[in-house]
């Protein structure tokens, strides 16, 4: 799932649970997952220059990568975050590391060959789901509209709770991005790389846009 939908859904799902002061909590737990991978990918690109094929399909499966991503991706450990939060009476962790599981449960069933570890480190488990939140050989295109409805409705369901004119600009804009980023990578991009008889790689859709969301 995209990190923007990652935010927006959690803020939705947690409103009864959280304050307009806990929000940013929420939004933060919401995208701490994807920040070493954004990380990562800013170094690989435009300090070590490395071309996207590479960067995706070597770099980002080194071994020290895909742990940290691992752990910022773990069921256990987030819930073991909460446990703290809960026996010392530490709401906001408590808040953060719910945010933090959401994401990871929003994750797994919208990712194939890009699956993350979730239930690291009690076990090194990859669920590679039929799905993906991207790729249109595993019905990309169907997930990638659902989420998009998705965004929209918790949109329209918390704009009237969100009290940032900044926050609200924000939610506005992610959809105004998600309808157009929908329409020009599965109509526009696919269309003329059909023409070639080729589906085009996660690698490929970044070269295309200049940036990517690995998540």
């Amino acid at each position: 799932m995209n990190t923007p939908s990652h935010a927006i859904l959690n803020l939705a799902l947690l409103s009864q649970a959280s304050n307009s002061e806990a929000s940013l909590i929420v939004v933060f737990g919401g995208i701490l997952p994807d920040i070493p991978i954004f990380l990562f990918y800013g170094w690989a690109k435009f300090m070590t220059k490395l071309p996207e094929q590479k960067i995706w399909s070597e770099a980002y499966y080194q071994p020290i990568i895909q742990n940290l991503v691992a752990t910022f991706h773990s069921i256990p450990l987030a819930m073991f975050g909460w446990g703290i939060g809960y026996f010392y009476n530490w709401e906001s962790l408590q808040l953060l590391c719910l945010s933090l599981i959401l994401h990871s449960l929003f994750d797994l069933p919208v990712h194939h060959d890009d699956a993350h570890r979730h239930f690291f480190p009690v076990s090194h488990y990859r669920f590679i789901s039929p799905l993906s939140y991207w790729d249109i050989k595993h019905h990309g295109r169907v997930v990638a509209f659902v989420e998009l409805v998705a965004v929209l409705i918790a949109t329209v369901w918390m704009f009237p709770w969100v009290d940032s004119g900044i926050g609200k600009g924000l939610m506005v804009l992610v959809n105004g991005l998600y309808g157009w980023g929908y329409f020009r990578f599965y109509f526009r991009f696919y269309f003329r790389v059909q023409k070639i008889n080729k589906t085009p790689s996660k690698a490929e859709f970044a070269e295309h846009e200049g940036a990517i969301d690995p998540n």
